[in-house]
């Protein structure tokens, strides 16, 4: 299944996706609400009530107000190199909290104080179990799915210490979407872009990472409880404008596309913040 907050005249609304068609899941207000539904999949799947068309559908970020958005550094080998860093020994953590978040066409809005805004592509695993301490393998049975994410960084702030949340969590600077696609219709492997302008920037398969989601899963649950939910940001690969030579930035006017193969894409116009 395809499951997706919209935007309406009324408030958010959790929809299943049938082809070009919305389909409202009543008695939850976007699709963070339905996963804290125990059998949140057979309550999508019968789910009858009014519907939309997709085409111009107003998005918002697929789980709006997730508990936890736990982030992964360094984890793919082509980042890592450009990056001048060594394959880590474990995985490299850091937060994101729910006020980054913005929809799948959303405008991306360059802050005033930074001028160091840069893209990274990222495959966004979403929990549908709560558990903790689960291991690698029954981490696949706590994941609900799969959706397309950009950890868009300020790296002038995100430089300024070796700590790296100041410049990763700037309000609504995260595109996140569109759909939660549920693992029984997607697996780690399609291929994963980012593009300004039309100019590819990133293209790597999601495969190819250096810790899988259900290691990442089993991992950070013996750190803390994993709710329904919460968000994983897998990591992104090579192409960020920061290891550029001159380095690229984000610049008004400019328009992001970040693709998931299977996932669908995010389309954010870069304006200046208001």
């Amino acid at each position: 299944m395809r499951l997706l907050t919209l935007r309406t005249s009324e408030g958010t609304t959790a929809v299943r996706q049938d082809g070009g068609t919305l389909t409202e899941i009543p008695g939850f207000a976007d699709v963070g609400a339905l996963l804290q539904d125990p059998v949140w999949e057979a309550t999508a799947a019968a789910a009858n009530g009014a519907t939309h068309p997709l085409e111009g559908a107003d998005l918002a970020a697929v789980v709006p107000s997730p508990g936890k958005i736990i982030c992964v550094g360094h984890n793919y080998r082509n980042h890592i190199k450009e990056m001048g860093r060594e394959v880590p020994e474990y995985p490299t953590l850091f937060a994101k909290y729910a006020e980054s978040l913005i929809g799948p066409n959303d405008d991306l809005a360059l802050p005033q104080e930074s001028d160091a805004v840069d893209w990274e592509a990222e495959l966004a695993v979403v929990i549908g179990k709560q558990g903790r301490r689960i291991s690698e393998a029954e981490a696949g049975d706590h994941i609900a799915g799969y959706a397309v994410l950009n950890d868009i960084s300020m790296r002038d702030y995100q430089f300024r210490t070796i700590q790296w949340l100041q410049g990763k969590t700037w309000e609504k600077s995260t595109p996140f979407g569109p759909a939660l696609v549920t693992r029984d219709e997607f697996s780690p492997g399609p291929l994963m872009t980012s593009a300004v302008d039309g100019d590819v920037q990133q293209s790597t398969p999601t495969s190819d990472l250096v810790f899988t989601p259900e290691f990442l899963v089993s991992y950070i649950s013996t750190i803390i409880t994993l709710n329904p939910g919460d968000v994983i940001a897998t990591g992104t690969p090579g192409g960020v404008g920061h290891a550029q030579d001159p380095k690229r930035y984000l610049q008004e006017g400019q328009v992001l596309v970040t693709t998931i193969e299977g996932l669908g894409q995010l389309k954010n116009r870069v304006i200046k913040e208001a």
